[in-house]
Parts: structure tokens; sequence; C-alpha cells
């Protein structure tokens, strides 16, 4: 399995955590065997609540990947934060709609779209907003 790196970024009060990498991976947090939820358990000790994954020039993500999602979302939530996706590449798409994870993600495919969204009423993931669109 090939490790990735992420680099963290800011965007207003939005952390953004672009991958580093192409082709078949599982998640790893910069070239240590951080995993990505260890590292997002980081940013919100930290006081950052507002991540982006940005998956642009991932192809695949293994069960391992996956379930790194899941644990990264699901401590977010816990804490009162909020994670979205960024740049699913069709084929993470239907890997996330087969897994039934596309449920439970926010995704965008524009960055400032997807930044704003912090700022706009919550809603839940595939839910129609007030101005027709959807947030999948």
């Amino acid at each position: 399995m090939t490790n990735i790196g992420i680099k963290e970024r800011q965007v207003g009060g939005v952390t953004i955590l672009d991958t580093i990498g192409n082709g078949r991976v599982g998640l790893r947090f910069g070239t240590s065997t951080v995993t990505l939820p260890r590292a997002v358990q980081s940013l919100l000790e930290e006081g950052h609540d507002k991540i982006l994954l940005n998956l642009k020039g991932i192809a695949y993500i293994d069960a391992g990947g996956l379930g790194e999602l899941v644990s990264a979302y699901i401590t977010v939530n816990e804490k009162g934060g909020r994670m979205k996706l960024l740049n699913l590449t069709e084929l993470l798409r239907e890997l996330m709609m087969t897994t039934k994870l596309l449920t439970l993600f926010d995704v965008y495919q524009n960055e400032a779209e997807a930044v704003n969204s912090f700022e706009k009423r919550e809603s839940s993931p595939g839910e129609e907003l007030a101005d027709g669109s959807s947030n999948v």
C-alpha cells in the first residue's frame, strides 16, 4: 500500500488538507506513520474544527483508507466540528456510493463553494438546499 502525504493550509477559518500523491493509496498524514484520524485529532486539539479533505489526484482508496476517513469524520463530529470532502474522482465517487459513505459526507468539486459551505446552514448530506442545489 502506498502512503501519501497531506499538506495543511488555512483558508479563512477552514483547514484544507491537500493530498499529495497519485494512484492507489492508503491515507497517511505526511511522510510519518500518523494516520488521518490522529492528524485530525491533532487539528481539533489546536482548535481547527472545520476540515476540508482535498482528494484531487487520488485514484483509489483501499478499505483501510475508507476506514480512516470514517474514523476521522466521527472524531470531528464528536468534537462538534465538521469535515467535508473535495474533488472526488469519478471512481472514488462510485466507490463511496457503493459503500454508502457518500451519504455520510458533504462532497464538493469546487474549493470556494466548499469553503463557503462551512458558513452556511448545515444540512444533511444529500439534502436539497433552499436554492435547489444539493450538497452531494
